[in-house]
């Protein structure tokens, strides 16, 4: 409850100040929080018992491809009744709405209704037992919902502002975009054959991307050895350790693949943890992979994170979301992903 009164009183500043701006059109406040906390609005008895558990449940999952466990969200709650102005400001927020008026269970999202930026997730049933069922089932949707809800936010801001070098370099090496944080050090960048590599060079949170292409064989290019089998051949060469015998590895047995389709380009992701071979160094990568047909490569780009004794979620979903801006000659950037299984709601 201090947590939100502080995010209520930073709210309401913002608000303040918000209200001496003019404009053709109704300001809409910036949202309180961040990245990755979720507001979830809930009766107290139905928060504790078994359809408030299988919400929290789904929300207090563990990230995947992390070597240490770190939680999806930071989760808040509150009543009905103290859903008042100043937390309708709230970043991400679930709103859980038990009415036997419903038939069936279903949900829907709102964007930027009351503040910007902001989603807000309506979750319907019937009664406590058809919610508690219907989250369970639904509960990766509900993830994605928030989860590329902020990384949308971060193309937005990566599209006004991302690392020029960096961009200049990815364009004349591989004649493709991609929008990379400007905390990277681009001017510092190791270009080797087909390969680049640019990092923060902080000892505490090394931020780092990888770019790379090989030839496109055939289907069996996108199985998850022929993956590992590339990505330690690449990195071994490009990504030494400190001495004679020390080189980047991945640890095959926490390495995880989906193929997805985002806009109609088909995907490879991957995600998992990496190490250096001889040394105690190591950490989590996600890396996506797309098929150049136009030049016949396999293009891939990849994210990773070296902070040892630290939390690493928002760090590796920060460069996560940046992966997704990739553009090759054929397809163009993308510029929102696709968020499925949540109906639309119309914002004010």
């Amino acid at each position: 409850m201090k947590r939100l009164m502080l995010y209520a009183c930073t709210a309401l500043l913002l608000l303040t100040v918000a209200s001496c701006k003019k404009g053709p059109t109704l300001f809409t406040p910036t949202s309180s929080g961040r990245p990755y906390e979720v507001l979830v609005v809930v009766q107290p008895d139905v928060w504790k018992n078994p359809a408030g558990r299988a919400l929290f449940n789904v929300l207090d999952t563990d990230v995947p491809g992390l070597p240490q466990a770190e939680r999806m969200f930071r989760i808040s709650h509150v009543a009905n009744r103290d859903y008042d102005t100043i937390l309708k400001l709230f970043r991400n927020i679930i709103v859980v709405d038990i009415q036997d008026i419903y038939s069936a269970p279903k949900m829907k999202g709102q964007r930027d209704a009351h503040a910007s930026p902001q989603n807000i997730l309506t979750i319907q049933a019937h009664d406590q037992a058809s919610f508690a069922d219907f989250v369970s089932k639904n509960g990766k949707t509900i993830i994605d919902y928030f989860v590329k809800s902020e990384f949308n936010r971060q193309l937005s801001l990566l599209k006004e502002e991302h690392n020029n070098v960096i961009a200049a370099d990815i364009q004349d090496m591989f004649g493709c975009s991609i929008w990379m944080p400007r905390e990277l050090q681009g001017e510092a960048a190791k270009k080797g054959k087909k390969f680049y590599w640019a990092s923060t060079n902080k000892a505490t949170a090394d931020l780092n991307f990888v770019m790379y292409t090989y030839p496109y064989r055939d289907t069996d290019t996108f199985t998850l050895d022929y993956f590992i089998h590339k990505r330690d051949s690449v990195m071994k060469v490009n990504v030494p350790g400190a001495r004679a015998g020390m080189y980047m590895a991945t640890d095959s047995l926490m390495v995880d693949m989906r193929n997805v389709s985002v806009n109609g380009t088909y995907m490879q992701e991957v995600r998992g943890l990496w190490y250096i071979k001889n040394d105690m160094m190591g950490g989590p990568f996600v890396s996506h992979a797309v098929v150049d047909e136009a030049n016949g490569r396999v293009v891939v780009v990849e994210g990773f994170v070296y902070s040892p004794s630290r939390l690493k979620r928002n760090i590796m979903r920060m460069m996560e979301a940046s992966l997704y801006s990739l553009s090759i000659p054929q397809i163009a950037t993308i510029q929102e992903i696709p968020i499925v299984g949540v109906a639309k709601e119309t914002s004010k």
